[in-house]
């Protein structure tokens, strides 16, 4: 992210064409809620939930097929007139009693017996407690310090419609976060801009900046993302953060080629996301292409659970290419689930005032901001 480093991935040598977005609707996997811990060699695996409809008196044959029936000639015609208004009355009692209607699944849902590409196997990709997550498309930017209200108020004439926040973690860049309060978070909400949190908690034993280093993950991964995924909660719900918004854990790149080093990192990343989710959030990714995001989807093609629900992928190759991105499936993280973070370490200018930003194009859930505005 913005940590004045050079970039993470390299560019690609030949531009490749967006493809045509088709969703196709289906049925929406239920959220499934996880234990707080579980051992770091073999955590275990939250089960799938499952919709069940509380079981109703099934329609009488006559009432069913009410609008079909065929009255008696003998009847006089007040007394057909009577019959009818009865068997249409229970006609309408059997489907007041009677199981829900269907209703149209959300497009790029799963279809029936799977799961969506990039949602957790386990079935515990959306949140199940609060709305949920709001979603914006367009162009965003990160930078490491959050900027002062007035630069976003003179930052509204940029394109840009949404902004990272680095609200959270022991690996931050920017620690101090001077500007970053709940008044703030509330403020920049009410002039329209949308929230990316972003939480840099502990990087991969093997990451590559130096000045991550002193922020591995130690012996204990599944324990430590467990602890860091509550501080995470803890931290948002402090800004005014509500449920169901997406929390982005951060991961450096690293190298590589080292299994040991990415399975600890996996185990971390797993836990983070297992708490986070059961506590009412939704977890999100952020990693270079090549590594984190690399070995992330291998783990979802192997089935692998407790994965990230959004995924934001650094390549710097200076354009978007948001659907495109040639490490992962074009129907992972689909739809709504993409950030493309495609150029860093850039000066930009807007209303007279200069940032040094990272540039993103995304698809995807912001924050649910519950403070009021001051």
């Amino acid at each position: 992210m913005s940590t004045h480093e050079p970039p993470r991935s390299a560019p690609a040598a030949v531009p490749v064409a967006e493809p045509v977005l088709v969703p196709v609707p289906a049925a929406v996997p239920a959220s499934a809620s996880a234990p707080a811990s579980a051992p770091a060699s073999a955590p275990a695996s939250a089960p799938a939930s499952a919709s069940v409809f509380a079981s109703a008196p099934t329609p009488s044959s006559s009432s069913s097929a009410s609008s079909r029936a065929v009255l008696p000639p003998r009847l006089s015609p007040g007394a057909r007139t009577v019959v009818a208004a009865l068997l249409a009355a229970l006609a309408g009692a059997a489907l007041l009693s009677g199981p829900a209607p269907a209703v149209a699944a959300r497009p790029g849902a799963a279809p029936a017996g799977g799961t969506p590409a990039g949602a957790d196997p386990s079935g515990g990709g959306l949140p199940t407690r609060g709305a949920a997550p709001a979603h914006f498309t367009g162009q965003a930017f990160d930078t490491c310090d959050a900027p002062s209200l007035e630069v976003m108020r003179a930052w509204r004439s940029s394109p840009y419609g949404a902004v990272g926040i680095y609200f959270g973690g022991r690996g931050r860049g920017c620690p101090v976060q001077r500007e970053l309060t709940p008044a703030w978070v509330a403020s920049v909400n009410a002039m329209g801009w949308r929230l990316l949190p972003l939480f840099v908690g502990s990087q991969a034993p093997c990451v590559v900046s130096p000045a991550k280093r002193p922020f591995a993950i130690g012996g204990s991964p599944w324990s430590q993302g467990t602890r860091e995924g509550a501080e995470a909660v803890r931290e948002a719900r402090a800004l005014g953060l509500d449920a169901s918004s997406p929390l982005y854990l951060d991961i450096e790149a690293y190298q590589q080629g080292d299994a040991p080093c990415a399975a600890t990192t996996l185990s971390f990343v797993r836990a983070w996301n297992r708490e986070v989710r059961r506590l009412g959030y939704l977890p999100g990714f952020y990693s270079s292409a090549d590594t984190g995001v690399r070995d992330i989807e291998e783990q979802r093609k192997a089935g692998t659970k407790d994965l990230p629900a959004v995924m934001w992928f650094a390549r710097w190759r200076g354009r978007p290419s948001l659907y495109s991105e040639s490490v992962l499936d074009p129907q992972a993280w689909m739809p709504h689930a993409r950030i493309h973070q495609y150029t860093g370490n850039v000066n930009e200018s807007h209303g007279g005032r200069r940032l040094f930003i990272d540039r993103n194009a995304m698809d995807a859930p912001v924050a649910r901001v519950t403070a009021p505005a001051l």
